[in-house]
């Protein structure tokens, strides 16, 4: 959706599978994202007048951020998801960004035929079968001396206090699903290495944390796993595959409400970033 409200539609191409789908309570944590707190390590190379490429853009928050630092340079954004497409284009409009066209797109090809300064992906790479693929065609968006950035988590990496069993299992369920869904729930340590099989070899890879540990904190993102884990693509490909009966996922439910209660309750999510020059 541009600045004239127009959706965009891109030609139907092959498309990664998503784990958690686009459920109410995975956007409640999308929207929560900013590039602040989701993309720091790419702040400080950002300037007026660059153009940019968001892939992955989901509800547009951390899109419309980099749209301000970068005016009047324009941003592109695209997504798989009409739905979210559209949510993105609300979020622009909200904000008053004008330099702003979100889009149906698909990352393997980006926007063929167009180059940009910068091209970020925030939470994708781990969703796809073929992550270097994917950073290769980030490699051929990006113009002569501009910057690739990327940041995914790493689940395996995630650490908590209380040790609440139920948390244990539910961090094994997510990573059963997202690997049988092609994806690798641990990217964040792969980066570098998906970049040197991209063709990159001017990478830099850093690590940052989201941390949980206030009570409004631990309340908001207790609530939204415990919803997650029953409500969302998560929780109904866990019971396709076999892998969750309806009664294991309110089990795992109730950990997360039991882990938010405490009153020290702490969990940090691990990320694997970098910023890589073709």
């Amino acid at each position: 959706m541009g600045p004239t409200g127009e959706l965009r539609k891109m030609p139907e191409k092959p498309r990664a599978v998503y784990t958690h789908g686009h459920h109410e309570s995975v956007l409640r944590s999308h929207t929560w994202r900013t590039a602040a707190n989701s993309a720091a390590y790419l702040l400080p190379h950002l300037r007026p007048g660059m153009s940019l490429l968001d892939i992955g853009c989901g509800p547009g928050t951390i899109t419309a951020d980099l749209a301000e630092l970068v005016a009047p340079g324009h941003v592109t954004a695209i997504d798989t998801a009409e739905g979210v497409v559209l949510q993105a284009g609300e979020t622009v409009a909200v904000r008053g960004l004008t330099n702003v066209t979100c889009e149906v797109g698909d990352v393997y090809e980006p926007d063929p035929g167009k180059t940009f300064d910068v091209v970020h992906a925030h939470q994708v790479l781990q969703h796809l079968g073929d992550p270097v693929a994917a950073l290769a065609a980030m490699r051929r968006a990006c113009a002569p001396g501009g910057l690739v950035a990327a940041r995914d988590s790493d689940f395996s990496g995630f650490t908590w206090y209380p040790e609440v069993p139920a948390l244990r299992d539910w961090l094994s369920l997510s990573l059963r699903v997202t690997r049988a869904n092609g994806g690798e729930p641990d990217a964040g340590r792969h980066l570098l290495s998906w970049a040197h099989q991209a063709g990159f070899t001017d990478v830099t890879a850093t690590a940052s944390v989201w941390c949980f540990a206030t009570p409004a904190d631990r309340t908001w993102w207790s609530d939204l796993w415990a919803d997650r884990v029953t409500s969302s693509s998560l929780a109904t490909q866990a019971i396709t595959y076999g892998y969750a009966t309806r009664s294991d996922l309110h089990r795992l439910a109730e950990g997360w409400r039991e882990w938010g209660a405490s009153p020290d309750g702490w969990f940090t999510v691990l990320h694997g970033e970098i910023l890589c020059r073709p």
